[in-house]
Order: C-alpha cells, then structure tokens, then sequence
C-alpha cells in the first residue's frame, strides 16, 4: 500500500501544518461526523417517499392496504396491492449491496488512502441518489431502474463506515473515553436521519423527486470537503504519539520537510508474528502500514462473531424503523386521525433524537463499567416492553406516540451505536493482534457487514407481513431482540468473570 497523502488544503495553507493534535482531534471528529450524517441523510429519502409511493390508505381504515378502492394510487411500480412488496424489495436492493460492498470495503479500505476511498464512494454515492429522483421529473415507472440504482448506491454507501471508523480508530484508538467519545461522535447516524428526514419532508409537496436530489447534493459537496480537508492519521499530519491517543496535546511535531522522521502509531513489535498470522518483516521498522489483517483471520479474532451476529439483529430492528416508521404512522391513527405525508415524516425523527440520547449513555455506561457486552444486553432487553408498550399504547394519543417512540429509540439504537463504534474499535485494536491498526477497517466491515445483512432482511420482511397487521411486525422485531441479546451470552459471562478479578474487558476482549 502506498501511504496516505496529506489533504491538499494542507499543502497550499502552511500553518495547518504545525497544528497541533487538540487541532486535528476535532477537524477529524467534526468531518467523520458530517461524512457518516450526510450518508444517513441521503438513506432516508426512501422511507418518507415510501406513503407517497406505495398504496394510499382507506379514508376510514389503519389496517389492509391490499383491498382498498384507493390502491391504485401511487406512483408505479409501488402501487396497487402488492406495493408493499414492491417498496421492501427495493430496500433490499439498496441493503443487500450495502452488505455485499461491506464485506469488501473493509479490506479495500485497510489498503488504500481512506481519503481519497471514501470520498470517492461519497461524490458517487450522491449522485446515484440524486439519480433516483430523476425518476420522477423523467416519468421513470421501470422497477429495473430503481433497482438497479439503489443497488449502486448501496455499493458506494458502503465505503462509509469502515472508512470513518479507521480514521477515528487512527487518531482515538487507545483513548480511555473511548466509550462516550465515540458514542458521541456516533450520534451522526440519527443526526443524519433527522437532517435526511426533516428535509425529505418538507421537500415533498414540491413533488418527490427533490426529496432525493437535495440529500444527493448535500452527501456530493460533504465528499468534496473530506477530499479537501480531512487527516486520516496523526503520521500524515506529522505528529508522534508516544501513548496513548487522547484529547490533547502531548506530542510530537515532527518536521515534514526530512523524509523518514515521522514516529508512526502501530504496535507491532519488528519480526514478531501474532497467533492470527499478522506479522512484519524482521529487522523493518514500523512505518504505520502494516499488513493487513486476512478476511478469516478477522473473524477469528475473540468476540467478533458475537457482536457481528448481535449487530445482524440490532440492525435488523433498527433499519425496520429507518425504512418503515413514517409509513406505520401515517398509516396507523394516532389519536383517530390519520397524519399526512410531511407529519408523519418530521414525527418519525423522534425516534432518531432519542437515538442520539441512547447511542450517548451506552457509549459513558459502558465506559464506566468496562462492559460493552453487559451494556449492551440491558439496552436489548429493556427495549422488548418498550416495543409492547409502543405498539399497544402509541396510537393512544400523540403525548404517547411521541414519548414511547423517544424511549424505544433510545434502547433500541444505544447497543447498535455501541458495537457499531467502541465494540468495533475496541475488537479491531485488541491484544490478540497486538495493537495492528490496520485490522481495524476490517474488524468493523465484518462486524457492520453482518449487521447490514439483517438491515436488508428486515425491512423486506416487512414489506411482506405488513399486509397481514403491524402486530406481525412487532412480535419479528421482538423476537429479533431477544435473539440479539441471547447472542451476546458468552461475551457477558466473560465481561462478569474479568469484572470480580478487577480486569477491564473493554478493548481486550
């Protein structure tokens, strides 16, 4: 691999380069941060045109959408009485590439410049989904083209998440706040939502087209920024950290102008193979590229598999709201009225601020107790009444509606927030490999990528059982939840042994 290149904005303005790492720390969190919300904004389009899309609903009725003299209203191929089935295939394209590219990116991303990687699958990512608005101005009414849109976007989407994650994990890695700076910093994904929402909403009445094009726009010009702007480590800054990556300014500026000067981060002991096969050549020194982890190797890493098949039903839950929550409230009554398009959009970003509050407290929880797999299994678990409580009572009145949303997306998103980042970071920078950075991208592509297989199933599923009731739909995503949490059973055995021998687990296991 060829090393990272500093931005270009750094070469043209001289004193970006004797910043100091209390400088950089927050140029990186601030443009990872707006990288991964402008992802999530552009994904949210398809869940609030989806009631615009799909099936109107009967002017007296909440329930079948399938026999309804109203049906045939919509916008083809997503009308009629298998337009559910329609729309749930169409998350599935978009999922089920996200996955397949997840698996990859991580790979690619551990071997090539993560600047330029992500923000090459950012520029194209938005316009691919600007391209699925043209649909509407040009009349599209081809399945074929949406299907095959939504599954080059969900190719590029993927180059996101193991890219942020690595350059995160370059400059935070061994930070002892890990936990609440990533949970955080995490809380992108339900800002991005609640930008992606607020402004497909609103965009709607102008017809749906420009609820694609302005978050296509919006992830384009945030790609050119991280082109332009972003660091992915403290070696290409030309900064040396001695310890550990924390929040000031204990290091190094090393002179960028004496080629070999630089002090890179990885801890690979020269020539000292690990139990996996990561090693380096004897007598070489440590220049930040180490080999990058094998794609099996990564799996066997302790824990990984737990997590990644908890994330497949955390995600599984969490992306069923992403994709379907506005078409549930507007096609369920609160309080006997039925909500329009553009309300029941802006309502469902809710959940999405209660995800923030949830992804925050997991992250500071499990810091406090060095457990992310405890942490984890008392959010899953405490998100099944939640779900009861929702279902059963949310259409009680809009008070209820709005508080019981707020509390389920707090539980539901705080463990998917917590492995997506810490747990991630935590497994990719373990012991077992001996502190190689470059597994990290992909450690958190396996971890992601699994969970993104469930994000695809979920939704499609419901496009199909939708039809027979929502309660369908609830008991699948509680039984998902509990599925979760019985996965993570090894993992808290472990955490509780370490915890009354007074060893941490975060970051070890």
């Amino acid at each position: 691999m060829s090393p990272a290149k500093p931005p270009p904005l750094m070469s043209l303005i001289p004193f970006l380069k004797n910043k100091g790492i209390l400088f950089h720390n927050t140029v990186v969190l601030t443009i990872t941060f707006l990288a991964y919300a402008s992802f999530h904004a552009a994904r949210k389009p398809p869940s609030i045109v989806k009631s615009v899309l799909g099936p109107q609903i009967p002017t007296n009725e909440t329930d079948p959408l399938h026999d309804s003299p109203h049906s045939q209203m919509g916008w083809a191929p997503f009308n009629g009485t298998e337009g559910t089935h329609r729309l749930g295939e169409l998350d599935l394209a978009f999922l089920s590439s996200y996955a397949f590219g997840m698996f990859f990116s991580g790979h690619f991303a551990d071997t090539t410049d993560l600047r330029i990687f992500l923000s090459s699958g950012m520029v194209l990512s938005g316009l691919f989904t600007i391209a699925f608005g043209f649909g509407f101005w040009f009349r599209v009414h081809s399945l074929l083209y949406y299907v095959v849109v939504q599954v080059l976007c969900g190719l590029c989407q993927s180059t996101g998440w193991p890219s942020v994650v690595a350059v995160v994990g370059n400059w935070f890695g061994n930070s002892s706040k890990k936990g609440l700076i990533m949970g955080i910093w995490n809380s992108h994904t339900s800002v991005g939502n609640i930008l992606g929402s607020i402004i497909a909403s609103s965009m709607i009445k102008y017809g749906w087209g420009w609820s694609f094009f302005w978050p296509g726009l919006f992830v384009f010009l945030i790609g050119l920024v991280v082109y332009f702007f972003l660091v992915v480590s403290p070696e290409v800054a030309g900064l040396c950290v001695e310890t550990e990556i924390e929040m000031n300014n204990n290091v190094e500026v090393i002179s960028n102008d004496v080629p070999g000067k630089i002090e890179e981060l990885s801890l690979l002991d020269p020539g000292a193979p690990d139990s996996l096969g990561v090693s380096q050549g004897a007598g070489s020194k440590d220049d930040g590229h180490s080999n990058a982890i094998g794609f099996i190797a990564a799996w066997r890493l302790p824990g990984v598999a737990s997590f990644a098949i908890c994330l497949f039903f955390s995600k599984l839950v969490a992306y069923t709201f992403l994709y379907w929550l506005p078409f549930y409230l507007r096609h369920t009554a609160v309080a006997g009225v039925h909500l329009s398009h553009e309300t029941a959009g802006m309502l469902s970003t809710i959940f999405d601020f209660g995800g923030v509050l949830g992804g925050v407290m997991a992250g500071l929880i499990s810091d406090k107790l060095g457990a992310r797999a405890i942490t984890s299994v008392s959010f899953l678990l405490l998100s099944i009444p939640a779900l009861v409580l929702y279902r059963v009572f949310g259409s009680s009145s809009m008070s209820s509606n709005i508080g019981l949303m707020f509390l389920t997306g707090s539980l539901v998103n705080g463990p998917y927030a917590l492995i997506t980042t810490a747990v991630s970071a935590d497994l990719g920078t373990q012991s077992a490999i001996k502190g190689n950075s470059r597994a990290l991208a992909t450690v958190t592509a396996i971890i992601d990528g699994t969970g993104s297989i469930g994000a695809a199933i979920g939704p499609v599923l419901v496009g199909y059982i939708s039809t027979s009731g929502w309660n369908t739909v609830f008991a699948m995503l509680i039984a998902s939840v509990f599925t979760a949490s019985l996965s993570l059973i090894p993992a808290v055995i472990s955490e509780v042994q370490n915890l009354r021998s007074g060893i941490p687990s975060c970051g070890t296991a």
